[in-house]
This record gives structure tokens, C-alpha cells and sequence, in this order.
């Protein structure tokens, strides 16, 4: 069996702390600096601002301290369901519950997996856990720089999901053809509090696209999943995926932030995510308790 992932380098990256006259602050799974913080995205040609974590890490923390430094208009999307922050979004986590006792059997996603292994019957799976701590920016990047240049996935993104698994443990699943051809590298973030494997990431070889190797991909690591006691397969966001449905027993709640000023051009165009993922009544509601409510535009 070949191990793609045993081929990939290890490069030495730059040390990830600050210099010292500028103290880093941390969270459970993050760091920032002001200047790394902020994410410049687009709405047709009109900037906004997300977190270096957004594209491809669940549950993000943030402080008022992040807040109140970040550049505006600043979304920030998949705050902790349980914590104080954020408004619930347009949007939900599509959880499998791989080990409910009728998931596997159920007839119909039974027949779709059974099709799916007969498409991909020839292909060699390989699968590897990996210490967050010794993935390099780089090393991701040979994993998914084609999908993150396809779907405008920042390189300070890709630098924020390595400083995320600093203390986390990531599911590598490789699937390659008999001639050694990669078919897809699929990356998951193993998040045992949870009870959780969330899906961050998928590259697949649009050569084989007939294969559905997306969500063979997704098969296989909520079978690892499965395999190795985590009650729940995380694949995301659903919204935008209806492909996903089939597979999802559960949905779980999305919160997010939405900074801006009212007169924003991002906040007077109804096209813009402030308007399709949140209530412009939410705006600048920072505690999910409007008791607790405070402006950073006051």
C-alpha cells in the first residue's frame, strides 16, 4: 500500500511566536497577533473582514479584546454553540451520528455506500492520525493547495488551521488508483471533547469525478469515525451542500458575529452575507444574552 503522505517532505517553518515586545494572545486552540488576525474577503468587489480560522476550523473562540481590534466590517462565523457569543446564523453543522445502531443499515444510505464502494473498488485507502504540532504550513498547502485556490482559501487561512491543530490530533485520508495516482487527500481535525471528527478539508482529482470521490471521502472518514469510537462525523456547514443531506442525521446550530457600521456598503447591499447569513437586527450583537449587549460603534 502506498502512503502518499509518508512521501510529503518535512519543511522547517518560521517560528510561530511573535517577537517578544508583542505578547501573543491564546485561546483553547488559537493565537493571533492584530496584524494576523483579519482576513481580507470579498463581497462582488466590496472588502470585508474574516478570521485567519474561518475557512477551515470549527468552533472559533473569540474575546472582546479580539473584537474590539479587529478591522470592520468583521464577521466571524462557528462560535462555540455552548459559549456566550454570537447569534445563531442561516446556516447548520451537518452531524453524523456514526454510531446511532440503525445509521449504517438505514436502506436507502445503505444502497448509496454500497454504490459508492463498488465505483471506487479498485482504489487503495490509506489513513493516517498526525500531532497537529508536526504539520507545516507547507505540508497542508501539498494537501490542499488546489482546493484553497479553487475556493479563494487565503494563504493566512491555511496558516491559521496550523495554528489551530497546534494541540489537536488530524485524521489524513489518502486514496490513490493502481497505478498510484492520488484521487483525493481528504484532512479532518480530531476533536475528542467533542466526541468529534470535523471534516476540514477535501482535494479530490477532477480526472475521477465520476467517481463522487467528495463524498466518498466523506464516507470513509465518518467510517473511521466509526471505527475508532467518535459518536459524530462533522461535515460542515449544509447550507450551500445539499449533496450532504443523505449522510447527516443531526444538525447542530451555527453562531456567528457580524461587525459593521449601518453604512457600509457591505451593510446596504441585501446580496451580502451581513444580510443572507444574519438579521440586520443581530448587527453588533456580540453576547447571545442582548442583556449583556455592548457596541464597538458607539
Amino acid at each position: 500500500m502506498r502512503n502518499d503522505f509518508a512521501t510529503l517532505e518535512l519543511f522547517a517553518d518560521a517560528p510561530l511566536s511573535p517577537p517578544p515586545s508583542r505578547p501573543r494572545p491564546a485561546l483553547r486552540h488559537q493565537t493571533w497577533t492584530r496584524d494576523n488576525l483579519c482576513v481580507e474577503s470579498y463581497h462582488e468587489s466590496t472588502p470585508y473582514f474574516t478570521s485567519r480560522w474561518d475557512a477551515l476550523c470549527p468552533y472559533i473562540d473569540v474575546t472582546p479584546q479580539m473584537l474590539a481590534s479587529a478591522r470592520k466590517p468583521f464577521i466571524v462565523y462557528a462560535l462555540p454553540p455552548e459559549g456566550p457569543y454570537g447569534v445563531f446564523i442561516n446556516d447548520s453543522y451537518g452531524l453524523v451520528d456514526t454510531l446511532a445502531p440503525d445509521y449504517w443499515s438505514e436502506a436507502r444510505r445503505a444502497r448509496k455506500f454500497l454504490e459508492l464502494d463498488k465505483l471506487c473498488k479498485h482504489f487503495t485507502v490509506s489513513e493516517k492520525v498526525v500531532a497537529g504540532k508536526d504539520l507545516s504550513v507547507k505540508q497542508v498547502l501539498e494537501l490542499g493547495g488546489r482546493h484553497f485556490a479553487t475556493y479563494d482559501i487565503h494563504d493566512k487561512e491555511v496558516a491559521g488551521f496550523v495554528d489551530y491543530i497546534q494541540q489537536l490530533d488530524v485524521l489524513i485520508i489518502q486514496v490513490h488508483t493502481a497505478e498510484a495516482d492520488l484521487v483525493l487527500s481528504d484532512v479532518s481535525i480530531l476533536l475528542p471533547q467533542r466526541d468529534q471528527v470535523y471534516g476540514s478539508f477535501c482535494q479530490w482529482n477532477p480526472c475521477y469525478k465520476n467517481r463522487s470521490p467528495g463524498i466518498y471521502a466523506c464516507l470513509l472518514a465518518a467510517r473511521w469515525a466509526h471505527q475508532n469510537g467518535y459518536r459524530y462525523y462533522n461535515l460542515g456547514p449544509v447550507g450551500d451542500y445539499p449533496y450532504k443531506s443523505f449522510m447527516v442525521t443531526d444538525l447542530e446550530p451555527i453562531y456567528g458575529i457580524a461587525m459593521t457600521d449601518a453604512n457600509h456598503p457591505l451593510a446596504l447591499d441585501e446580496t451580502s452575507p451581513l444580510h443572507t447569513d444574519f438579521e440586520p437586527a443581530n448587527w453588533n450583537q456580540i453576547y447571545r444574552a442582548p442583556s449583556q449587549q455592548f457596541s464597538l460603534f458607539s
